[in-house]
Parts: structure tokens; sequence; C-alpha cells
């Protein structure tokens, strides 16, 4: 007589889904970008997220946790761009350092790719103290304080949180709300109005 085969616990994913690799966990992150956006993080779940990537949601707890693991693994991802600013906007001379972190800031804003997932997590973050929480949380820890490291003056932290809330507030109308004229406006005609004061935030006594 051939041995049963061991029993697997109730909720734990098979050998084989968890020997699926980088590929599937790549595939529940983008199911789960998709499913933010396009729900918000109220009216997302762990099964639906699961049901969008063709896996089971045990294979999700797996690799990540809670829902609100997957959003900021989700978030993390879609924010890599950002979390790259503190080299390439303070590694230069400090004089100009407004006007690089406003190009940058409103560059990736303005590419269509990481536009899309960026205007999920605002949403999110807005409608939900969760998921504002964990957006706080990483925004915080892995940009504003990183910035603020790397300017010798004094109230580092708040004054990159004042250039921060600059260039939301900026982004949020342009891009969230639409308002016009400064959603139609030229690139370049916002970034000269806006870059001297970030500028101000960050280096001016």
């Amino acid at each position: 007589m051939t041995d049963a085969a061991p029993r697997r616990g109730r909720g734990r994913p098979t050998r084989t889904q968890t020997e699926a690799g980088p590929a599937t966990r790549d595939r529940i992150l983008e199911a789960a970008r998709e499913e933010f956006s396009e729900r918000g993080y109220e009216k997302t779940s762990v099964r639906g997220i699961a049901k969008s990537a063709g896996v089971d949601s045990a294979l999700v707890h797996h690799y990540f946790g809670t829902k609100e693991q997957v959003f900021e693994a989700a978030i993390e991802v879609a924010f890599a761009p950002a979390l790259d600013a503190p080299e390439k906007i303070v590694d230069g001379p400090l004089d100009d350092v407004g006007e690089r972190l406003t190009r940058f800031v409103l560059g990736i804003w303005e590419n269509p790719r990481s536009r899309t997932p960026l205007l999920a997590i605002v949403r999110s973050a807005v409608n939900n103290d969760t998921a504002a929480a964990v957006f706080r949380r990483l925004v915080a820890a892995q940009l504003l304080r990183r910035i603020a490291g790397r300017l010798d003056v004094p109230d580092a932290e708040l004054r990159a949180e004042l250039a921060a809330a600059q260039l939301v507030g900026v982004a949020m109308l342009r891009y969230v709300i639409k308002v016009e004229p400064l959603a139609s406006a030229d690139l370049e005609r916002i970034v000269a109005r806006v870059a001297p004061v970030v500028q101000g935030h960050l280096t001016n006594p």
C-alpha cells in the first residue's frame, strides 16, 4: 500500500505554488497595484488580488502577509523612482537643489507609466487611515529623512517636509484634481514658479 501524501495545513500554499518563484511574486504585486488603483484600499481584498493574479489567497499571504503589507510592497515598487531622489537631488550643489527636486518630482508625475500607480497610492492614502499610515511611514523613512540628512541647515526635517508639501500640493491640483489653468500649463512655466519656493524651504536662512 502506497503511503498517502502528507496533508498540508489549512491556508498554506502547496509546494508547487511556493516553488513558483519570483515570477509569481511579481505577478501578485502587479495584480495588487491594479486592484488598489481600480478599487482603492478599502474595497481591495487579498482574495481579489489572488484572483486577479491567478493564484490561491494563501500564496498572497505566504509572500506578503496582510493586506496592509501587500499595499506597502506595492507602494514601494511604484514609488521606487522617488526613493532614489536623495542621491540624485542632493549630491550636487545646494544653490539649485530646489530646481532639481522640483523637476524630479514633477517629472515622475508627468510620466504616464509612473503616474498611474502614484494616483492609486494617493487616492488610497487620502481615503483610508491604514493606507495613509503606510504611505506616511514609507515616505518619511525612505525619502524625507534621507533628504533632510544631507541638508546642512537648521530644522532640516521640517524644511524637507515643507518642500515636499509644496510639490505634493502642485501635483494634487495638476494631476489629481486637474484644476485649470494649472493642469494644462507648460511644465517649464510651473518649474520656474515653484522651484524658487522649494529652494527657499530647503536652504534659505
